[in-house]
């Protein structure tokens, strides 16, 4: 008697599941994560219930903290490197540029005074001071 032989199905994994699975994790790591803009420094921003200003592609972040050093974006400089880092720009760059400064609250009024001349005298045209948002009590 001939019995026909059955052909063997290769099997078949279902990536549905897995998929689902992948896919809430990326979308709890991306709700959960913080990003922090002060990576590395303590800085103790004033508050303010002024409006937010929405952040432009070109800024230029200089930092100041507690004890007076200056961060220009992640790297601390003295005063004569962040004012020839700024007069490298050029007057025309600069002028459509935003110079945002992130100084520390409890920092002395004429150190701020100081880095917001340094950067008109460079050029900047555009000059802001980053608060944190007031919390109503």
């Amino acid at each position: 008697m001939g019995f026909r032989r059955r052909i063997p199905e290769p099997p078949n994994i279902d990536l549905t599941p897995m998929i689902d699975v992948v896919l809430l994790l990326l979308i709890f790591f991306m709700i959960s994560t913080t990003f922090i803009e002060r990576p590395g420094l303590s800085i103790d921003l004033p508050t303010s219930d002024a409006e937010q200003i929405q952040q432009r592609a070109k800024e230029i972040h200089v930092y100041l903290t507690a004890k007076g050093a200056i961060y220009l974006q992640r790297e601390k400089v003295s005063l004569d490197v962040l004012r020839q880092y700024l007069k490298n720009f050029g007057a025309a760059a600069a002028r459509k540029m935003t110079f945002l400064l992130m100084a520390d609250k409890s920092v002395q009024h004429g150190v701020v005074i100081q880095l917001m001349d340094t950067a008109k005298k460079a050029g900047f045209g555009k000059l802001a001071i980053a608060t944190d948002k007031t919390v109503d009590k």
